[in-house]
């Protein structure tokens, strides 16, 4: 690819409400939960206990949540990402690299097809898609491939683009972990990596994500030079009567007191960004379950955000794909 092209860059993320309120979030989880990737059960029957069973009962619920973190400048998820933005888009600029960076959101807004309708008005020649996911899932990366190549059937011009599907094992990935853990955690901290989980059937089908999340926890407990005793892999967020990758985040958290770990640091590894998940489900509710059941500490471990490492990681794999590393 010839240097003097102008390159445009396309962060995506899942997506967050455009408020804290009820009604932003419905309209938001009926989007994100309408996704044949996230729910694949048959269509009609599907929306029908979507809309007038799920949505009516956990909006209001949820819209709570989202209050519990909501900060003065908007969603955590979506304030953090713009951050990401600007740091990768000023690495570009003191690199006097003809490149332009824009933000979407899979689900929510700004939407891929707003982002990508900046980015043709900017003229640029190449496209590099960069999904906000370390670890490949169905359920997420290709979500984005989807929503996508949607946005590209609104073009009559369609420019050349490459796609970054995963970066689980990147070095300066790994690397970017383990430094934040080596700030976080204490000796006498059991570390646990928290991933969000996939129904075991997405699995089954063909889904590797297990996989990438197993290779990253190794890596950067090897880094770390951790024993197996100090370190375990869990899965978070599952909902609904279908069994899901094991084990559970809250199931686990509640058993370790049990088992004399009364001491633990949880990381997200999963998340470019801290969002209700993150700061709501892992860092307040699952510390009050492993409070309770006999622990004596919790500490969550923030994600990457806009840290220097996480932005040095995002523009080397942006780099990789230009042919120019830096």
């Amino acid at each position: 690819m010839q240097s003097n092209k102008k390159i445009g860059v396309l962060l995506v993320n899942l997506g967050t409400p455009d408020e804290a309120t009820p009604a932003a979030v419905k309209r938001y989880l009926r989007q994100f939960l309408s996704d044949p990737r996230v729910i694949d059960l048959p269509r009609w029957q599907w929306q029908l206990l979507l809309n007038l069973i799920i949505l009516p009962k956990r909006a209001p619920r949820v819209a709570t949540l989202y209050q519990k973190i909501w900060q003065a400048d908007g969603s955590p998820l979506l304030a953090i990402s713009k951050q990401q933005k600007a740091a990768l888009q000023q690495r570009f600029q003191q690199q006097q690299q003809n490149v332009v960076v824009e933000l979407a959101m899979t689900y929510g807004n700004p939407s891929i097809s707003s982002a990508l309708e900046k980015l043709y008005a900017q003229n640029i020649e190449h496209l590099i898609l960069l999904p906000l996911y370390p670890q490949y899932s169905s359920t997420t990366t290709a979500s984005v491939l989807d929503a996508f190549h949607t946005a590209l059937h609104q073009q009559r011009k369609i420019i050349p683009f490459d796609i970054i599907f995963s970066y689980h094992n990147h070095p300066l990935y790994i690397n970017a972990l383990a430094h934040s853990i080596q700030q976080h955690l204490a000796a006498d901290e059991h570390l646990i990596f928290s991933f969000h989980g996939i129904p075991l059937r997405y699995q089954q089908e063909g889904d590797y994500y297990a996989q990438h999340c197993q290779q990253t926890a190794e890596a950067v407990a090897a880094q770390l030079a951790l024993t197996k005793e100090q370190w375990r892999l869990c899965y978070q967020s599952r909902f609904g009567k279908e069994e899901w990758l094991q084990p559970y985040t809250d199931e686990t958290l509640t058993s370790l007191p049990q088992k004399n770990i009364r001491k633990v640091a949880v990381i997200c590894p999963g998340f470019a960004t801290d969002c209700l998940e993150t700061l709501e489900e892992i860092a307040q509710e699952n510390k009050r379950y492993f409070l309770q059941a006999g622990g004596e500490s919790y500490r969550y471990i923030p994600a990457l955000n806009a840290n220097s490492t996480h932005i040095d990681l995002l523009y080397q794999l942006i780099c990789e794909k230009l042919g120019d590393k830096k």
